[in-house]
């Protein structure tokens, strides 16, 4: 992420000083801020002898130099996909909105505690898959959709049965997952070691 120095009324060579030491820290994408023209100069040679490419905005008088070391895009990318936990030979289908049978209220209240205690485990499946009533739990239940967010983000893929979407008119509220159909499913479901139903 793009860190900002502000180096407005210091006098040179102050900013230069500030930018090798962000440089010195690893920094990668920053800007420094300075009020003028001969700051600007210095700190463009600066970063021309450090293999940085840079880029100056002028606004109201003052200057911001932004200094680049590669892809900024890239580096988050790259930051997600390290952080990512591996994914387990494991799936779980999901059939009905709540979880076992009785209270309707506390079924749903145990779907949204399992999905938050799988988004908080080492272990995580390589997919979820909803059907029939279960098309409710990424649709209706906003507390379980927060956990599966966090899943997907990860790297687990969610897939929504379109067919049961379409039959409850819950198309519109899918904010989490993909559509999906029932061969993409299954196939999941057959390259999967395990598949638990809920």
């Amino acid at each position: 992420m793009s860190r900002n120095i502000d180096a407005r009324g210091k006098n040179c060579p102050m900013p230069v000083m500030m930018a090798k030491k962000e440089i010195e820290q690893g920094g990668k994408f920053f800007t420094v801020q300075v009020d003028n023209k001969i700051a600007v100069e210095n700190l463009r040679k600066f970063a021309n002898s450090q293999g940085f490419e840079v880029n100056v905005e002028e606004a109201n008088g003052d200057f911001n130099v932004k200094f680049s070391n590669g892809c900024e895009e890239c580096e988050e990318i790259i930051a997600k996909v390290e952080n990512r936990k591996p994914l387990g030979d494991w799936c779980v289908f999901v059939n009905k909105s709540t979880i076992g049978i009785g209270n309707e209220e506390l079924g749903q209240s145990l779907m949204k505690m399992f999905f938050y205690t799988v988004s908080e485990s080492e272990d995580y499946p390589k997919a979820v898959l909803f059907m029939n009533d279960g098309v409710k739990v990424p649709t209706l239940n906003d507390q379980a959709a927060e956990h599966l967010k966090k899943l997907e983000e990860a790297g687990v893929e969610l897939l929504i049965c379109g067919a049961c979407l379409d039959f409850y008119e819950l198309k519109e509220k899918v904010t989490v997952g993909q559509v999906s159909n029932m061969y993409a499913i299954l196939e999941v479901m057959k390259s999967a070691g395990k598949v638990i139903t809920l």
